[in-house]
């Protein structure tokens, strides 16, 4: 028995250290700084729950049972659905990269898998939308991440009785996860072998089975054995960038650190007790209503000048920005979200320069806004008008040569000092969103 039981010991062992020994490959490590350089994305939660118009969580808001759930699948029928006004709609924002619900809490296949019946191709649509999505983000050279639930309030093989969602969808057999987490493998493997090359998988779900954010104790109550399906993932597409929407700090095997409606060091939605990783890219997302997945009556839309803010804010904070839409039914993306993405584009297109392939943290937040680097040059956002005040950058390290409107290239006036740096940027129109001043760094 002592035998036995030292060799269960170095079992377990190698296996904790094989999850605390993940070492990133060569074009892991490289796509992980084009991360960091595209800056801003587009998030896309859409599927059968749609349908309802009450958002994505419908299912279970509701305590909707699985047999009545499924009859959806026989009316939903996206006919307008175009993946080239996506992706289109994506890029004229400025956007480099879309993250597309593969699958969501309630199950539903978002693609043609070939491990379940609950899927868009038995819909009377028919036709497998992320196939046709891959194919058009390659053709106007936008990145695809995909979206995958760990959670399930569908399947009865998934550990529905430790969760804590999911609990009025009427199952009763006795959950496996043994079994689920094969389908799991099977199916990321097809969305790593089918659809070309993926630039990053989004998990989501792991909360179901912790205590509440901010609990004392955030252990989970099931073993997701994460080390098997990073694993999978790194070794069929390497490059592949493996996020978790846990709302706690990385684990062994994750390549981006993700923050849910809230910017690092931040925690207004009380999902953020997390510290920000100091050598993983981060990610943060957010609404352009209240709501994820597409809900009729939520008319609660964030304007163009607190967007663009977020999306500058986070970049200050070395942090990417995913934006998300909720289309409606049909496919097609409202046209309340169409406007907004065309008017940050229209700032994107002028000052886009001094957010994408920046890097952030040159000095902490402030009152007035915040700073980007690229190269020999800094670029200060005041984001709040100062009407003649300087602006204080507090323990500036670099010393400056010279400051100008990013626009126009009227000098600033400045001084540096040891404390730090002040800019006098007198005479400049305070309704702009975003006066942008490009420093030049003494070289």
């Amino acid at each position: 028995m002592k035998k036995i039981f030292f060799i269960l010991m170095i079992i377990c062992c190698s296996i904790q250290l094989f999850a605390q020994t993940y070492t990133a490959s060569a074009e892991n490590l490289a796509n992980r700084n084009e991360f960091r350089d595209d800056k801003f994305g587009m998030f896309i939660h859409w599927g059968l729950s749609s349908v309802l118009g009450a958002g994505e969580w419908v299912m279970n808001n509701r305590n909707i049972k699985v047999k009545d759930y499924s009859r959806l699948q026989h009316v939903f029928n996206p006919i307008s659905f175009n993946a080239a006004q996506w992706v289109t709609a994506a890029k004229s924002a400025g956007m480099k990269y879309i993250v597309f619900i593969t699958r969501h809490h309630d199950g539903f296949s978002n693609w043609d898998t070939k491990y379940s019946d609950w899927k868009i191709t038995n819909s009377p649509y028919g036709k497998d939308v992320l196939k046709q999505l891959a194919d058009e983000c390659k053709r106007q050279n936008i990145k695809l991440g995909l979206y995958y639930s760990t959670l399930d309030w569908y399947r009865s093989d998934y550990p529905y009785e430790t969760g804590r969602t999911g609990k009025g969808t009427g199952r009763t057999q006795k959950s496996d996860y043994a079994s689920y987490l094969q389908f799991m493998k099977n199916q990321l493997t097809e969305l790593l072998t089918n659809y070309g090359e993926i630039m990053s998988i989004w998990f989501d779900g792991h909360w179901d089975q912790t205590n509440v954010e901010g609990s004392a104790d955030m252990s989970s109550r099931i073993d997701w054995k994460y080390n098997e399906i990073y694993s999978l993932i790194h070794r069929l597409q390497p490059q592949c960038l493996i996020g978790n929407n846990h709302h706690l700090e990385p684990l062994p095997g994750e390549d981006f650190q993700m923050f849910e409606k809230d910017l690092p060091g931040h925690n207004k939605s009380g999902l953020s007790f997390q510290k920000a990783s100091e050598s993983l890219p981060l990610e943060t997302c957010e609404t352009i209503n209240g709501s994820w997945g597409y809900n009729i009556t939520d008319n609660n839309y964030k304007s163009v000048n607190d967007l663009l803010h977020y999306l500058v804010n986070a970049a200050g904070l070395n942090t990417n920005f995913l934006l998300n839409v909720g289309p409606m039914p049909n496919g097609i993306i409202q046209p309340e979200f169409i406007d907004t993405l065309r008017a940050i584009g229209e700032w994107t297109a002028k000052y886009g320069e001094t957010i994408f392939g920046t890097r952030g943290n040159v000095i902490a937040p402030q009152p007035w806004g915040t700073v980007t680097s690229k190269g020999n040059k800094l670029y200060v956002h005041i984001l709040k008008p100062q009407n003649g005040i300087a602006v204080f950058l507090p323990a500036l390290k670099e010393r400056i040569a010279s400051a100008s409107f990013f626009i126009g290239k009227q000098k600033v006036r400045f001084k540096q000092y040891s404390e730090g740096l002040f800019l006098y940027p007198a005479n400049r129109n305070n309704t702009e969103m975003d006066t942008v001043i490009e420093l030049v760094i003494k070289q």
